[in-house]
């Protein structure tokens, strides 16, 4: 099968399998979240992404397989409305930034910052802290080698723009220099984005539309 990213409420997790991770993508809820399945393929240890609604559909990705960690990418409530079922269930480590992790509905077990790490087996992800969206929004960034950069952007970062900074100048200014200077400016083209809502998309395909961004401010 080949990946597509293009997942419905309801429907089935579209599954991309790399040399040493599993990506499970899943729409859940309302909002029509994506929540993300992270699998090492030596180890079989999985990390969840946003456990953002529908907790029984999240349960069933990995109940043949538990998890040890979830990251929770911001603190707006359809990132985490399933959080504290999956939490119960699975016994996880729940993850956040600091200046989010107050929102959340369980306890932090592990606070990170920028140029942190969290391991899923032998997978090192990097945290990438993007400021705007809400003050403690974070990314995941998976480096696996040539052709293998792959990037989970929460609300930070859609095919077509960042995410919403309410149109606050400021908060604007911040998410869009933090992801060109943190992510455009660093990464390939061919990076995959894997965003918290909708279809992904790569940074290739984004990068002409920076400017156009800037300008018209959001």
């Amino acid at each position: 099968m080949t990946y597509t990213g293009d997942v419905q409420v309801g429907g089935p997790a579209d599954v991309r399998e790399l040399p040493k991770l599993s990506i499970w993508k899943l729409a859940v809820g309302p909002f029509d979240n994506n929540a993300y399945l992270l699998r090492c393929t030596e180890t079989g240890d999985g990390l969840l992404i946003d456990a953002a609604a529908e907790a029984d559909r999240l349960l069933a990705l990995f109940s043949d397989q538990p998890i040890s960690e979830i990251v929770t990418t911001h603190q707006h409530g359809d990132h985490w409305q399933a959080l504290e079922q999956v939490v119960k269930v699975t016994g996880a480590q729940v993850i956040a930034h600091p200046l989010d992790a107050p929102a959340l509905p369980v306890p932090v077990d592990r606070t990170v910052e920028h140029g942190d790490t969290i391991a899923v087996g032998v997978v090192d992800l990097e945290v990438i802290h993007l400021r705007g969206h809400t003050p403690g929004s974070i990314a995941l960034l998976y480096e696996g080698g040539k052709g293998e950069t792959h990037l989970f952007t929460g609300d930070s970062l859609f095919p077509g723009g960042v995410g919403n900074t309410q149109k606050d100048p400021e908060r604007f200014a911040q998410l869009y220099n933090d992801v060109v200077e943190r992510i455009f400016n660093r990464l390939p083209d061919d990076t995959w984005v894997y965003p918290g809502h909708g279809k992904d998309t790569t940074l290739g395909a984004e990068r002409p539309s920076l400017q156009e961004w800037q300008a018209r401010g959001w």
